[in-house]
């Protein structure tokens, strides 16, 4: 059963997926990497087994602030 975060995290991976196949911003990737975290974070039963996700999400969202702190080229 999909619960409404996961809904709403895999809506936001399409999303951003779609949105970087039409404009190829490579400053969309860790935003996918982020939401595609998420996702499989909150289908886990078990916290700790998560846990993982959850880092990997949070590291995603910190290149995300890397990458919009730099001018684009």
């Amino acid at each position: 059963m999909i619960f409404s975060l996961q809904s709403f995290y895999v809506a936001a991976s399409v999303a951003a997926l779609i949105q970087w196949l039409r404009v190829r911003d490579r400053r969309l990737l860790p935003l996918l990497l982020m939401f595609l975290s998420l996702a499989v974070a909150h289908h886990q039963s078990d916290w700790y087994a998560a846990r993982p996700y959850h880092v990997a999400a949070g590291l995603a969202g910190l290149a995300l602030l890397v990458m919009l702190g730099r001018p684009r080229r």
